[in-house]
């Protein structure tokens, strides 16, 4: 039995990674659909959405290929910097700054407090996992598949899956972002090592 939980939290075995991914995908599609249109989500007011941008955001609009994917620095810059605030509030157990950055439509679907209980795991494990996470941002993402932007209800979202070759252990990422008055924001975050 020890060994099944040790392989199940460390890495050895996928079941427990491929449940929270499940749990968090699963959460989305079930926010997305719950009566209400995709395109109206997160159209409140925000006093926070230019005081939480950041300049990766910013730069991105005017690098993009023709079909409208950032470049590759900036798709780096994006997934370095949403990994290294995911290792602070790990680190922190304060999701607050990653939640403050993320869209409105992931704030309207989540609440800080289940980021904290999806992710608690982690929290608990974080003298395991958090030197990986930290050499994210010194090293170089690679993408599997390729990023693409797919449509959902007439917006722009950015798919970003890949890995960064860390050690003890590799970060592998699932993010997506949605454009909204010409930022990327968060959209989807998935996390395993």
């Amino acid at each position: 039995m020890k060994t099944v939980m040790h392989a199940l939290l460390f890495g050895k075995d996928a079941r427990f990674s491929g449940l929270i991914a499940f749990v968090i995908v699963g959460a989305i599609a079930l926010g997305c659909t719950c009566n209400k249109e995709f395109g109206d989500l997160g159209k409140s007011s925000n006093t926070n959405s230019s005081t939480t941008s950041n300049s990766t955001n910013d730069k991105e609009t005017t690098t993009t290929d023709d079909n409208g994917i950032p470049s590759d620095s900036t798709l780096q810059s994006m997934v370095k910097e949403t990994t290294a605030d995911f290792a602070q509030a790990i680190d922190t157990n304060d999701f607050s700054d990653l939640y403050s950055k993320s869209s409105t439509d992931f704030q309207n679907t989540y609440t800080e407090d289940q980021m904290k209980d999806v992710f608690k795991t982690f929290v608990e494990k974080r003298k395991l996992i958090l030197p990986s996470l930290e050499k994210a941002e010194d090293s170089t993402a690679s993408f599997s598949p390729a990023p693409r932007i797919r449509q959902e209800q007439g917006l722009d979202i950015l798919v970003l899956n890949g890995k960064f070759p860390t050690k003890p252990l590799n970060v592998k990422f699932e993010y997506e972002y949605v454009k909204r008055a010409g930022q990327w924001k968060l959209l989807k975050l998935i996390v395993n090592m």
